[in-house]
């Protein structure tokens, strides 16, 4: 396999997260570059796809809608293009929170009770107890992220999320420690907990404002309940079908785990939690990046793209 390659980072997009994506991308094309590597940027408009002539390879650096949700990876396995990440089905698997989840619960990993409500009228759950997490089931980052703590709330609260989508995912509200669980390959990374500074939830604006949050890598924990989290955060990335990489978020309730999601498509900037567990294990942002490009080559083994590829988004 050659140490160099034409590489195009998708990246910005038409999603609620363009702007994280494009930091992402311009944070992965830089340490491409300086790697040695061809690198070029595309801003996919979620209709045609057009790619530079002879690309080995393309790092989606995409986030959200027509990233993580399938569509973009069916357009390349048509066209032939190795890519980085998981696969059509998998990316949508994992995008549908309920889905998920209700995968979760097939196999028996922890995941907090919820429902699944499609009418912005609806009353509150009261089987779940207070305080509530309302948040859209097929947005990332995130994007539309609620919590309920009184009944007042709640109206708007419902109006809002799923005004950004079909349906709002509701789930009790599980109090412990944030942890997220990266991973690469088969190997779960050094573990991070994340804790907002003003002890609020770790929501868009803390995740993406630097010195919002504190973050502990490897997390303050003792080996076992280490391994506990891990293996489920593995368990977790393998019954939606993911490969290659992702992260996946679990809450810590005294000594028990639970799953809240699992991202194929984790940011890659300067406040993202994948980098920095990479680090924690002894890998610089440069070499996870050109790792990602590695692995996305040797799980598609069917050669680049031909000049000027284009190809009509799904949908139509």
């Amino acid at each position: 396999m050659k140490s160099t390659w034409n590489i195009a980072v998708l990246m910005g997009g038409t999603s609620a997260e363009r702007e994280v994506s494009l930091r992402s991308g311009a944070a992965v094309m830089a340490a491409l570059e300086h790697l040695g590597h061809r690198v070029q940027a595309v801003d996919p408009n979620g209709q045609d796809l057009l790619l530079p002539e002879a690309v080995d390879v393309v790092f989606l650096a995409l986030h959200g809608t027509y990233g993580e949700d399938g569509q973009i990876q069916e357009q390349l396995e048509r066209m032939g293009i190795a890519y980085t990440g998981s696969g059509p089905a998998s990316s949508r698997l994992a995008f549908d929170k309920v889905a998920a989840k209700r995968r979760f619960m097939q196999c028996n990993l922890s995941t907090p009770p919820f429902h699944v409500i499609s009418d912005p009228a609806a009353l509150m759950p009261t089987d779940l107890g207070l305080p509530l997490v309302v948040k859209p089931a097929d947005q990332g980052s995130s994007v539309g992220l609620h919590f309920i703590h009184q009944a007042e709330q709640w109206p708007t609260a419902i109006a809002q999320v799923i005004g950004l989508g079909s349906q709002a995912l509701v789930e009790r509200c599980v109090k412990g420690r944030e942890l997220t669980v990266a991973i690469l390959g088969d190997r779960a990374q050094p573990i991070v907990e994340i804790i907002p500074k003003d002890a609020a939830a770790y929501d868009y604006q803390h995740k993406y404002t630097v010195g919002a949050t504190d973050y502990v890598c490897p997390a303050n924990l003792d080996q076992n309940l280490t391994l506990r989290c891990q293996q489920l955060a593995l368990e977790a990335f393998r019954v939606l079908g993911c490969e290659g990489y992702g992260r996946v978020d679990v809450l810590l309730d005294g000594d028990e785990p639970t799953l809240l999601e699992v991202n194929t498509l984790p940011g890659m900037t300067e406040t993202s939690l994948l980098p920095m567990a990479a680090k924690a294990s002894g890998m610089g942002f440069g070499e996870l990046c050109h790792w990602m490009v590695q692995d996305a080559i040797s799980r598609h083994p069917r050669g680049s793209a031909t000049q000027n590829i284009k190809t009509l988004n799904p949908k139509t």
